[in-house]
């Protein structure tokens, strides 16, 4: 039944090491293989490799943030479900991450966390990335990365959810209540000297 709730490539594509430089193109500007086609299932490829070899298939391109791999939210919500993993905004894009990311134990008490890492989340999500989501399948079953699942209804308080979060990043500055001496008037600007 696990088969069923991953597709065959998704493993793969998370054990698939990017960034490497090409070995046909290395010469060339773009010749970084950051990209990985889901009908081949096979290895990163760079930009030159993809208008030759992969065409017409289903690719997605892989990007850097923070020496960690992160996919467009836009390009793999096509053919995945991402329900209750965490994703940030970056560069005006949704991405999110493909592997757990190691994050050191801190003494603060933090409202949301992986079920499968313990990292912090923003949102109150289950998982912090796909690769956690993975194994939370393989231990619960009770969650799926098969599109077709995925209800109109739930996609729209998963975003709702996610936009508020954009807000709750960083919260308005309580009130100062010493007293403080706050300037009376207009500023006015000092006289240019002569």
């Amino acid at each position: 039944m696990q088969q069923q709730l991953v597709p065959p490539w998704l493993e793969k594509l998370l054990e698939t090491t990017f960034f490497s430089v090409c070995r046909t193109h290395g010469a060339a500007a773009r010749s970084e293989c950051n990209m990985y086609c889901l009908d081949c299932n096979g290895d990163a490829f760079c930009f030159y490799c993809r208008s030759s070899n992969h065409k017409d298939h289903q690719v997605i391109q892989i990007r850097r943030l923070s020496y960690h791999d992160v996919v467009r939210v836009s390009e793999i919500e096509k053919v995945l479900n991402i329900d209750g993993v965490q994703t940030y905004v970056i560069n005006s894009a949704r991405v999110l991450f493909l592997n757990e990311r190691p994050q050191p134990k801190s003494g603060k008490a933090v409202s949301h966390i992986c079920e499968i890492c313990g990292r912090s989340l923003l949102d109150a999500l289950r998982f912090c990335s796909l690769g956690c989501k993975i194994v939370g399948i393989k231990r619960n079953g009770n969650t799926s990365f098969m599109v077709e699942e995925i209800s109109s209804s739930t996609r729209r308080v998963e975003e709702e959810l996610r936009e508020g979060s954009q807000q709750d990043i960083y919260p308005p500055t309580p009130p100062s209540t010493s007293s403080t001496r706050r300037r009376k008037g207009i500023p006015h600007r000092a006289p240019f000297g002569s």
